[in-house]
């Protein structure tokens, strides 16, 4: 066997009881969450927190996020190799966030539940389904990517590649705010984007707010964009070969 295929399957395997951990982690703290805030079950319009909570959950979304950017660069050896593990792990932990909260909540009902996803710099949300395709689809590029490089070929994403997964991805992220992204633009919030935690208005509206349609449509775009990307670059790295 080769040893540097056998190093890679390593790697994936070590990233993966990570990534499974910290999805467990992940929903446990949602499990508390909403035992606090939702006793009787999640749903729509969610809870606001209180700006200082919600600052707390900024603060423990973005260490998630650092633990997961860490353990990648602490196995790659390159930066396109750490990139790729950081989306293998972040992948597997977002699914399996998923599987937990089934296994110990018996939700979601199904992929198309809606979820409050992120909260950064406001909240982003969605059916379940959504960040399900994104993450699979970074398993698979992580995978598939560096499997290729494990058999000798050269792993390389040039500057239109980054262009275009750097600009699919705002594109899915803004689908994921888009409903907030109305409510601020609509109600002119935007001058007061940085207090809205403590602006009443905005409040009394999202109180009452419960999302009905999700802008699949923008998702697509941005998926499609990432997807035809991933197909060039793997053509490219299965073409190549070390000098």
């Amino acid at each position: 066997m080769n040893p540097t295929s056998a190093k890679t399957r390593w790697n994936f395997i070590v990233l993966g009881i990570f990534g499974i951990a910290m999805g467990f982690l992940e929903a446990i703290v949602v499990v508390y969450l909403r035992q606090i805030y939702y006793p009787n079950g999640f749903e729509f319009p969610f809870v606001m927190l209180s700006p200082e909570m919600l600052l707390i959950e900024w603060v423990r979304e973005i260490a998630t996020l650092v633990m997961l950017l860490t353990i990648g660069m602490l196995v790659g050896k390159t930066r396109l190799e750490r990139f790729f593990y950081f989306i293998y792990c972040f992948g597997v932990w977002d699914i399996i966030y998923y599987v937990a909260l089934k296994i110990f909540l018996d939700w979601p009902t199904s992929l198309l539940t809606w979820d409050v996803l992120f909260l950064i710099p406001i909240p982003w949300i969605g059916p379940v389904l959504p960040p399900v395709i994104c993450s699979v689809t970074m398993i698979l590029f992580a995978v598939i990517a560096l499997t290729l490089k494990a058999k000798g070929r050269v792993l390389l994403l040039k500057w239109f590649h980054w262009g275009l997964l750097i600009l699919g991805s705002l594109i899915i992220i803004v689908s994921f705010m888009w409903d907030f992204l109305m409510i601020i633009l609509k109600n002119d919030f935007l001058s007061q984007f940085w207090t809205l935690a403590t602006n009443e208005r905005f409040l009394e509206i999202v109180s009452d707010y419960v999302p009905t349609s999700f802008n699949w449509s923008l998702f697509a775009i941005g998926e499609i964009l990432i997807l035809v990307t991933i197909v060039h670059v793997i053509y490219k790295i299965g073409r190549s070969e070390i000098s």
